[in-house]
């Protein structure tokens, strides 16, 4: 009879054990329920590029435990490079986002299903962990698809040998996979929407208003940084003579073409505006000021070269003048919205200058003393 109690206790002590620990991953799937539907509100509600990978990197690491996040994106045609570098995050303040101009980079970790892939650690992941031979066990690579396009992937770390095998279900992870897919187009879709609206209609260039909105934010980047900043002024030579005697649909022409001309000689981080009329303005981020000075060269040699064919098989050239300066290591000390006022009149100047001396030249700020008379025209 002892046996039998015995026996019993025992099988109660068991279906104890097992009840516990029914209750013990309830809880835990029921926090990890509440922790996703958390994100995923955060999520939705962030229309920032910018904040919304910094929060699929940074906060799902946090909550989720995990070791590493890492994303790649497919950018053929450098558009998210270029929306990221206008909020000033540059890529390399952000290691664990990759972006690369092929698919095929992306879909060699999956099937031809585009399923997601839970597996250990291996070599050939260091290419996706940077350094996670140190700590990772096992991985977790989604693919991120929208409306049937590979878009990129959501690669998950742990040191846990067991967080991601095979056998796991991965239904939250597809269920990630989706919303961090639409949350991602819907941002680019908001950055498109707003480039519209501070984009300069006739050239096709940012307009004044993004500039300056702009320039507070690549001044602030390069002080934190310790970034050397170059700006340049530029103005079309003589432009209200072509007005007056070709009309204002050649003006246009010419406008439309010169800013392309400059925009030829820039890199993804600068940015050229149309500051207004025939003025143009141009921010080069972590560029020393004579390294500028050969930018605005190579600009004004092509336009000076440049034919602006008109109707009836006849041309036109013209010149440019422009204005550098720059925002040295040395000399970033104030505000910034000072710093870049600062920068900006300096470059004003000095293209005032080339003006006043026969323009069709170069002028650097620091190379003449300031005039206070304003030269037009």
């Amino acid at each position: 009879m002892k046996t039998e109690i015995d026996q019993l206790r025992a099988e109660n002590k068991n279906l104890q054990r097992q009840m516990n620990n029914l209750m013990r991953n309830a809880r835990h799937n029921e926090e990890k329920l509440q922790r996703f539907s958390e994100m995923e509100l955060l999520l939705i509600s962030t229309h920032s590029l910018r904040d919304l990978l910094q929060i699929i990197i940074n906060n799902y690491r946090n909550v989720f435990d995990l070791n590493s996040v890492t994303l790649i994106l497919i950018d053929p045609e450098y558009e998210l490079l270029r929306f990221l570098d206008e909020t000033g995050l540059q890529t390399d303040q952000l290691p664990e986002l990759k972006l690369v101009t092929e698919s095929a980079e992306v879909e060699k970790w999956f099937d031809k299903q585009l399923s997601p892939r839970l597996m250990a650690f291996q070599q050939q992941h260091e290419e996706l962990f940077a350094g996670g031979e140190k700590i990772l066990q096992s991985v977790a690579l989604i693919p991120l698809i929208r409306q049937g396009r590979l878009i990129g992937s959501l690669n998950l770390g742990s040191k846990r040998h067991d967080r991601f095998q095979q056998s796991t279900s991965t239904d939250f992870l597809q269920r990630l996979a989706a919303i961090v897919s639409i949350c991602i187009e819907n941002a680019l879709n908001v950055t498109k929407l707003e480039r519209i609206g501070m984009t300069d209609p006739l050239t096709c260039v940012y307009n004044r208003r993004f500039f300056e909105r702009r320039l507070t934010e690549v001044v602030s980047s390069s002080v934190r940084y310790s970034y050397e900043l170059s700006c340049m002024f530029l103005d079309v030579d003589r432009f209200k003579q072509v007005n007056d005697s070709l009309g204002h649909q050649v003006g246009d022409l010419v406008l439309r073409e010169v800013a392309g001309i400059i925009d030829q000689h820039l890199r993804g981080s600068d940015m050229v505006a149309r500051y207004g009329g025939e003025e143009f303005v141009v921010l080069l981020p972590q560029t020393p000021v004579n390294d500028a000075r050969l930018v605005a060269e190579r600009i004004r040699e092509s336009l000076a070269l440049h034919n602006f064919n008109l109707a009836e098989g006849k041309s036109l050239s013209v010149n440019i003048s422009i204005g550098v300066a720059g925002m040295a290591l040395g000399k970033m000390g104030g505000e910034v919205i000072d710093l870049g006022l600062d920068l900006v009149r300096r470059a004003d100047l000095a293209l005032l200058e080339a003006k006043s001396t026969g323009r069709n030249k170069v002028v650097l700020a620091e190379s003449y003393a300031e005039k206070a008379e304003l030269v037009t025209g």
